[in-house]
């Protein structure tokens, strides 16, 4: 019996030194749990806000396109340097706030590759680039996700024919 209690006496405190390593352990692994959590977190808000910031920038090209009247030079109060804001116009809704541009690009001419037109003497083709940029709608920090989208739109004119 005596045996046994010198033993035991030998290993005073070691089940306490292994109970602490563990608990600072598990502790360890804890803390980088909440870390990645809240990293986690931070990744998916930008995400959210990058992505809001799109569809407000490509809801202002669809908006724009879907009315043709943007794209007619004849009014001389629209296009001042070829370049217009289809936004000041109260026939085009801009419910996503965003900044829109069409630039008449007058370098370009003829229809564009691969179209596959052949009758190009009765009409004209005009082309516009289109950049519209949107911004998060939710976040109201100063720093919001901001997309700018181009797309170029080509506009098919019949010409007048010779007179008869």
């Amino acid at each position: 019996m005596t045996k046994k209690t010198n033993l035991l006496k030998k290993e005073s405190g070691a089940v306490l030194v292994v109970a602490l390593i563990m608990m600072v352990v598990l502790t360890l692994i804890g803390i980088a749990g909440s870390f990645t959590s809240i990293f986690e977190i931070i990744i998916s808000g930008h995400k959210r806000g990058s992505t809001d910031a799109f569809y407000s920038a490509d809801s202002g090209i669809q908006i724009v396109v879907a009315n043709v009247d943007n794209f007619d030079q004849g009014d001389a109060t629209k296009y001042v340097n070829n370049k217009y804001n289809p936004y000041t116009d109260p026939n085009n809704p801009n419910p996503t706030n965003a900044k829109m541009t069409i630039t008449y690009d007058t370098v370009q001419h003829g229809s564009p590759r691969g179209l596959g037109f052949s009758a190009t003497g009765n009409y004209e083709f005009k082309h516009f680039l289109m950049e519209s940029t949107g911004q998060d709608q939710v976040d109201t920090g100063t720093n919001r996700s901001t997309t700018t989208i181009q797309q170029k739109v080509v506009r098919i004119v019949p010409t007048l024919q010779g007179g008869n």
